[in-house]
């Protein structure tokens, strides 16, 4: 008897408990449900997000592969506003700045590459658009332009790449020590065997001309403040040279 009572009380209790917070429970399982339901719904949205990005970018390529450049242009434009948050639209940049010069347009291939360079893309993507674009203002003698972009960056794998286009950029400026130090840097890193032609690094260090060494601060103001010859003097000797004539 005890132990029916027992239960009894149990399931009184239990009523008691779900009748307070039994609506927290279902809105619990209603919002838990619900949150799952969209995280898939996101997740599936993206990958199909990726996808179309992925097609769009396979259309880009063809129309590169063809020289189409118009239709590659709204093909690019196409990608920058739809999928401008997947890795395909810096890749999509990388390739319409070689479409770019392949057409000879260097400004607009330099301004695509720019486009990627201050977008989403990744680091490496962002890497390899800063390097193109060096080399670009190098082909148009914006020497200054490529220091400017270059120098300062965190380049990590990329040091070599980066300390051949400022060798080449110093050496534009007439910055011969410069150069020669950027040069050997790359020489010197035991890494840029995969990422320069080092040999060709090689040439251009050899190739650079000799760093005139600079004069000490004394013989600098001994020069400025040399006397000219006193005006009598000059004079005499000019009389003396008439009257041997």
């Amino acid at each position: 008897m005890d132990d029916l009572l027992s239960e009894k009380e149990q399931i009184e209790q239990l009523r008691s408990w779900w009748s307070e917070y039994g609506n927290y429970v279902i809105g619990g399982i209603v919002i838990g449900a619900g949150l799952l339901f969209g995280i898939n719904q996101y997740q599936a949205s993206k990958l199909q997000a990726q996808l179309d990005a992925s097609s769009a970018y396979e259309a880009l390529i063809e129309y590169i592969g063809k020289g189409d450049l118009d239709d590659a242009e709204a093909k690019a434009s196409e990608i920058e506003a739809s999928y401008g948050e997947t890795a395909y639209a810096g890749q999509a940049g990388l390739a319409m700045a070689r479409l770019y010069m392949d057409k000879n347009r260097d400004q607009d291939a330099a301004d695509a590459l720019l486009a990627v360079v201050n977008g989403k893309a990744g680091d490496e993507l962002k890497h390899v658009a800063r390097l193109r674009l060096a080399r670009i203002y190098l082909y148009q003698d914006k020497a200054q332009e490529v220091v400017d972009l270059v120098s300062g960056q965190d380049v990590g794998a990329f040091a070599s790449a980066y300390g051949e286009v400022l060798g080449d950029a110093y050496t534009a400026l007439g910055r011969i020590a410069l150069a020669q130090d950027e040069y050997q840097k790359v020489l010197m890193d035991p890494l840029s065997q995969g990422t320069v032609d080092q040999q060709l690094v090689q040439w251009k260090a050899l190739d650079l001309p000799e760093v005139q060494p600079e004069l000490p601060p004394e013989a600098e103001v001994e020069s400025d403040t040399a006397e000219p010859e006193p005006a009598a003097t000059v004079e005499a000797d000019e009389t003396a040279t008439e009257e041997n004539e």
